[in-house]
């Protein structure tokens, strides 16, 4: 009998806990154990430990799979990471930061970096293939229009699932940020401007204290309006 120690950690933003049920699958180089709940409910911030118990020795842990299912309400909820400490000590990583919504199964590799020539396993390589054919299904492209950089083929941010969405905590920084842009233009004259610009030293003025500034990891960079004469 070999005995696998598994800690299970939920982030620590709003509403990131859940009271649907949450199990768990461990995949070894050698087989792998039968589907072990986790819990019934989960607290934001907080980590479950569990012990799984297996009749050989599944080898090296090459990935995991968190099961999701309800039993009335739908409640997501959001997984940092899982830890796998397996009988020899040897401790498997598995970050995960993403929400797991409805009755669903996410598989999650072992936090080493890999490349697609590392990839031995059968398993993995099925992995990789069904992981590739979710992101392109996820991120399909379109043209907006003639001559545009193409974009999203959605028509609402609302339509991409959760995990490619800003969080609440960006989407409120960035609308904060265009607030306190706009008002700071309006008083420093920008947006009252009706000519054309005649330096690159007059537009210095402006745009030297905002030009570069990063908003949630992101380089933001302000359009010319006016023509450069």
């Amino acid at each position: 009998m070999a005995v696998y120690k598994v800690t299970v950690a939920t982030g620590d933003m709003v509403e990131a806990g859940t009271n649907n049920s949450i199990s768990i699958t461990l995949v070894g180089s050698y087989g792998e154990s039968c589907q072990t709940t986790v819990s019934f409910l989960f607290l934001p911030g907080k980590e479950r430990s569990l012990s799984v118990h297996c009749g050989q020795d599944l080898g090296p842990i090459v990935l995991i799979r968190l099961h999701k299912w309800r039993l009335f309400l739908e409640d997501a909820w959001f997984c940092k990471d899982v830890r796998v400490t397996a009988p020899n000590g040897t401790l498997y990583r598995f970050p995960c930061y993403q929400w797991l919504e409805g009755v669903t199964t996410v598989e999650v590799r072992e936090g080493s970096g890999k490349k697609l020539v590392d990839d031995k396993l059968q398993i993995l390589k099925e992995h990789r293939h069904r992981e590739l054919a979710a992101r392109q299904e996820a991120y399909r492209w379109k043209n907006f229009a003639q001559g545009w950089p193409r974009c999203l083929n959605v028509d609402s941010i609302f339509e991409l699932d959760s995990n490619i969405q800003f969080s609440c905590i960006r989407a409120t920084n960035f609308n904060g940020f265009l607030i306190f842009q706009g008002a700071s233009h309006f008083l420093s004259g920008f947006l009252l401007r009706r000519t054309s610009w005649n330096s690159l030293d007059e537009m210095r003025t402006i745009f030297s204290r905002t030009q570069g500034r990063d908003i949630g990891g992101c380089l933001v960079c302000c359009p010319l309006p006016f023509p450069l004469h």
